[in-house]
């Protein structure tokens, strides 16, 4: 009589077993898709900062094609469509990105950047106004500044691009976006002090170096300023600084700077040897 209650009792331990295993099972299972989050959001990390554009473009499109409410994925595909410059698809990418219940401010300022990347000052005016003003980060003062640019509204302009220096420790960006703001004005001494700052902060920003001889040039100063520049950049910024001698009439000092630069950059320079045999043919 005691067969039947032993068997009871290991039929009870094989099933008490079976459910142990079971337990484990799941905890491994959800141990495993915990590292592989883990796994793809660092692999996500690497897309976006150091992978081509395109291929990016490429990992996450598949990604989302698998997934298509994560919006962590969304947002990969957007910044990368931003690196590769397809702005109009960044754009509706954006808008899905906004769309999505979990959106957030920054993801709608994202939005506007992609707006203005796409020549559509209107709708990026109308996105930023949209997102509450107590939401203040460099990108969104940043924008803001080139949208009341975009509708000259000076004092506005010089208000936020203020305010998006103080919030960034790498201001020489916007410096020279201000620069290039005060130089389109016709504030030619306030703009080569914006861009000599931009140079100061980021030696290695070439744009502030050329737009800073642009601001000198405009002003009747032929002279190079003291900046650290390579050999091809010093034969870039005579050609610069040629350039803009001749704009204002100068055209002998504008020749002598034509003819310096070819002869300072360390390869043949085409574009000004072109411009200096125009001008001494009669045609520039």
């Amino acid at each position: 009589m005691r067969h039947p209650i032993r068997i009871i009792l290991c039929v009870a331990g094989i099933a008490a077993l079976s459910a142990c295993e079971q337990t484990k099972g799941n905890e491994v299972d959800r141990a495993l898709r915990d590292i592989n989050v883990v796994d793809e959001s660092n692999l996500n990390d690497v897309m976006l900062q150091s992978s081509d554009p395109a291929e990016a473009v490429a990992y996450f499109q598949r990604a989302i094609a698998g997934d298509p409410d994560r919006i962590d994925l969304m947002r990969g595909l957007a910044k990368s469509l931003m690196r590769a410059g397809r702005a109009t698809e960044a754009v509706v990418a954006w808008d899905k990105v906004t769309a999505h219940p979990d959106a957030t401010d920054a993801d709608r300022v994202a939005l506007a950047e992609a707006h203005i990347r796409n020549n559509d000052w209107t709708r990026a005016a109308k996105v930023l106004d949209a997102v509450p003003p107590t939401f203040e980060t460099y990108d969104r003062y940043r924008l803001e500044a080139m949208v009341a640019d975009s509708e000259q509204a000076w004092d506005k302009a010089d208000s936020f691009y203020e305010t998006a220096i103080g919030l960034t420790t790498k201001p020489a960006p916007v410096m020279n976006n201000w620069g290039y703001s005060k130089l389109t004005r016709g504030d030619a001494k306030g703009a080569e002090r914006l861009f000599a700052d931009a140079v100061r902060n980021d030696p290695g920003l070439f744009t502030a170096k050329n737009n800073l001889v642009l601001a000198r040039g405009a002003q009747g100063n032929y002279a190079l300023p003291v900046l650290p520049a390579t050999q091809e950049e010093r034969a870039q910024l005579l050609y610069t600084l040629g350039l803009s001698a001749v704009k204002r009439g100068d055209v002998a000092i504008g020749k002598g700077l034509l003819q310096e630069a070819v002869e300072t950059h360390p390869q043949h320079f085409d574009e000004a040897v072109r411009s200096l045999r125009a001008l001494e043919s009669g045609t520039g």
